[in-house]
């Protein structure tokens, strides 16, 4: 079972910055993809950013590639941090919603990098993310 509960949401002027943290608790993740997704009431869950579990391959929703920046912290030692966060620059209203931190182990090693929620095992409860003047 793992845990994932994310920090960092509020609100931001258009053109703005915030980074999200995700912090994780029961097993390790270090074998795990990271992934954030965002959801409004309005449309399904969308893709935003993936990272594998050593950190060499990421991925980007369209919406977001150029403004965005995943990174990961591969801490051996404290599971807690072992996870991934996104550097969210140049925000947009249409940015705002609630972002998810996601878990996916991959079925082997060098599977692509799982870009739909559905692949993924474990999320947190969200952080809600709000670009307004």
């Amino acid at each position: 079972q793992v845990d994932l509960v994310e920090s960092g949401g509020g609100l931001v002027r258009p053109g703005g910055s915030l980074r999200l943290t995700c912090e994780a608790s029961g097993r390790t993740l270090s074998s795990y993809t990271m992934g954030w997704f965002r959801q409004t009431p309005e449309k399904e869950r969308e893709f935003v950013a993936a990272i594998e579990w050593s950190a060499k391959i990421t991925e980007y929703g369209d919406s977001v590639k150029g403004r965005f920046t995943l990174s990961r912290v591969i801490d051996s030692r404290n599971n807690a941090k072992n996870t991934a966060y996104p550097e969210m620059n140049s925000l947009e209203p249409q940015d705002t919603a609630v972002y998810y931190c996601e878990a996916h182990h991959p079925a082997w090693a060098g599977a692509p990098v799982a870009t739909s929620s559905h692949e993924y095992e474990y999320w947190g409860p969200g952080a809600q993310v709000t670009v307004s003047t």
